[in-house]
């Protein structure tokens, strides 16, 4: 059996049967599937360890005419991070709001937030990244509406238009390249693309291998439209205006996934784009502009963090600013210096990965700290420390893997990405990554200044499930130890990437394929 349309079609099942069965019966059913999806996502990670890429062409029918999936190292990390995270969250769900309304809405719409990532994962053409893409806001946005107050169906209206306009810009992109092309493959558009730039197959001997970006206007105009549509889905500043009220305002398990793993879609297909078109349409002047609006969220979603009075949207803020050490991967990956290159996309992929864990389970600690106290307000946490210590320290631990101190999986990523700044020359970027590591520390030191301070009896705070705590403290340790044993994560996600073994960089830095497949 083949496991990539399972992993799309299974949950979108599983969103079907939740609708037809009794409420009471929705959150046990949907924790017994979600073990079976993720099942299927660690049998996938065995298959492309051991064999290497996988694909399949969905009804016999081959790309462009029909719908091709394909998972390297990298596709299927994220199909096992999102496992590894939707897993706990349904825990949490089911325990958390269970008897409340809801619990109702939630379960279709998280399994179809389920199956919109494992698309997005998986496609292997621009139209099908698009649907995912499509489906994704749409669950996502329904989650957020959940709570059904007016600030958090104002939160989901500005969500939908934010993702509404993004999908829209993409669009136009996809059409474009569709009309310079004649395909939305990645690895056709890779390959055409390769052969009609200068001192390409298709150029005559002498034109050089420099870059022209008149060489394919239709192109740059469309990798433009579609990069600013990503940006804005991933809320990279200025463009994050959407990301605090939806985040900060919504259900515990509903934030998690929404800050772990619907954000970090866009910036995958822009990652792929990147990689696909090619340096004749990437030149390091818009990786170096991508940057500086990374370092700029860095800075400013630290500083709107430490002045948050509540508590989610503390965590809300800081998920602005990890957003931006993730950009730094375009100045630092399209330069010159093979080294720098490889350290970049380690850095960079280890960082997504654990700011997921670290991220989704700061948020089900913070759900669960607001629960106890019954106040969404920082100052309210006075005197948690005694009496719910195991949440305080899930929010520690992720804390620590989102300041970078070791050993967590956020200081390897750090040092990964400062590894690659010393080595392409960008000292500039190390300056980031320091200064937002020390505002990190700043906001998190905040909260534990307020929990540990002696306060009232006991009988004011109330007593979460032991589930939901050790949801959170999965995702938190996880993030930790990660940091331990980072080789082999790195290595899998390597696998029929740009920097599998054998694969040349090119002068230009950005590496590509053999047979021009990203």
């Amino acid at each position: 059996m083949n496991l990539l349309p399972a992993l799309v079609m299974g949950p979108l099942c599983a969103a079907l049967a939740t609708m037809l069965l009794p409420l009471r019966w929705r959150g046990p059913v949907g924790v017994a599937l979600a073990l079976l999806v993720a099942a299927a996502a660690i049998s996938l990670q065995v298959e492309v360890v051991g064999a290497g890429l996988q694909t399949h062409a969905l009804g016999g029918w081959a790309a462009p005419l029909g719908i091709s999936l394909r998972a390297d190292g990298l596709a299927a990390g994220m199909v096992l991070l999102s496992a590894a995270i939707a897993l706990p969250c349904a825990l949490h769900a089911a325990l958390g709001l269970r008897g409340t309304a809801p619990e109702d809405g939630f379960w279709p719409l998280f399994w179809f937030l389920w199956a919109a990532l494992n698309g997005i994962w998986l496609s292997a053409d621009l139209f099908n990244l698009y649907v995912g893409l499509e489906l994704l806001g749409l669950a996502a946005v329904g989650l957020v509406a959940l709570k059904g107050s007016a600030a958090a169906l104002a939160a989901a209206m500005r969500y939908l238009l934010a993702a509404l306009l993004g999908s829209l810009a993409y669009l136009i992109g996809v059409a474009l390249l569709y009309a310079a092309w004649g395909s939305l493959s990645l690895a056709d558009l890779a390959r055409f693309i390769a052969a009609t730039s200068p001192g390409g197959p298709g150029e005559m001997a002498g034109a050089g291998a420099a870059r022209h970006l008149h060489t394919h206007p239709t192109s740059v105009v469309a990798l433009t439209l579609m990069t600013v549509g990503l940006l804005l889905k991933t809320a990279l500043f200025p463009l994050h205006g959407w990301l605090p009220p939806a985040h900060g305002g919504a259900l515990p398990p509903v934030s998690a996934l929404l800050s772990a793993l619907v954000i970090k879609a866009s910036l995958y297909i822009l990652i792929r784009l990147w990689l696909t078109l090619g340096p004749d349409l990437t030149p390091l002047a818009l990786g170096w502009l991508l940057g500086v609006l990374g370092a700029a969220a860095v800075f400013w979603g630290g500083w709107m963090a430490l002045r948050q009075a509540r508590l989610k949207h503390l965590v809300a803020y800081s998920t602005v600013a990890q957003i931006g050490y993730l950009f730094l991967f375009f100045p630092l990956f399209g330069v010159a210096s093979a080294e720098a290159a490889r350290l970049a996309w380690d850095g960079t992929l280890l960082m997504l990965v654990a700011h997921a864990l670290a991220k989704a389970g700061m948020f089900l600690a913070a759900g669960n700290l607001v629960l106890a106290v019954g106040s969404p307000h920082i100052a309210d946490l006075t005197g948690i420390s005694r009496f719910r210590p195991l949440s305080l320290m899930s929010f520690g631990l992720a804390g620590v893997s989102l300041m970078g101190l070791p050993p967590s999986a956020g200081f390897s990523a750090k040092w990964l990405l400062l590894q690659s700044a010393l080595a392409s020359g960008q000292w500039v970027w190390i300056g980031v990554l320091v200064g937002g590591g020390l505002l990190s520390a700043a906001y998190v030191f905040r909260v534990f200044a307020h929990a540990f301070v002696e306060g009232p009896a006991r009988d004011r705070f109330a007593s979460p499930p032991l589930g939901l705590e050790l949801s959170a403290l999965l995702l938190g340790s996880a993030s930790i130890l990660l940091g331990l044993a980072a080789q082999a994560p790195l290595a899998w996600l390597r696998i029929g990437g740009p920097l599998a073994a054998g694969v040349p960089i090119l002068a230009g830095g950005i590496p590509i394929l053999a047979g021009g497949a990203p």
